[in-house]
């Protein structure tokens, strides 16, 4: 059965992977926010990658968000290092606001109150 990962795919967990270490290390060295890489999106030609993080305190994410972008160059290099990739795409950070539309919705269903129209 042939495998349904195309080479994107396995770039992208790659790249998870390894800008999971890089954020960790910026995070810890650097007094970030604590936030953590939840997804990698590259386009298919490699030019840019979205890395997607979700912070420990959302109030945080904005900042932690910022600070990332600022380092996101610092960053490709790094992966330029450890990854053999011809090009490495720029990476631009972004919040994943899913796991806080999640706790939302679980608090709503746990409350038993409709949620709000909007």
């Amino acid at each position: 059965m042939p495998s349904r990962f195309n080479r994107t795919d396995r770039i992208n967990a790659e790249l998870r992977r390894e800008l999971g270490t890089l954020v960790h290390a910026a995070v810890r060295d650097h007094a970030l926010p604590s936030v953590s890489v939840s997804d990698v999106e590259a386009t298919r030609d490699l030019d840019t990658a979205t890395v997607w993080v979700v912070a420990l305190l959302p109030e945080q994410a904005v900042a932690a968000v910022k600070a990332l972008n600022a380092m996101a160059t610092e960053f490709r290099t790094q992966l330029s290092r450890r990854m053999r990739l011809r090009r490495v795409p720029v990476l631009r950070f972004r919040y994943d606001e899913s796991v806080d539309r999640g706790e939302r919705i679980d608090a709503l269903l746990r409350s038993g109150l409709p949620p709000a129209s909007g």
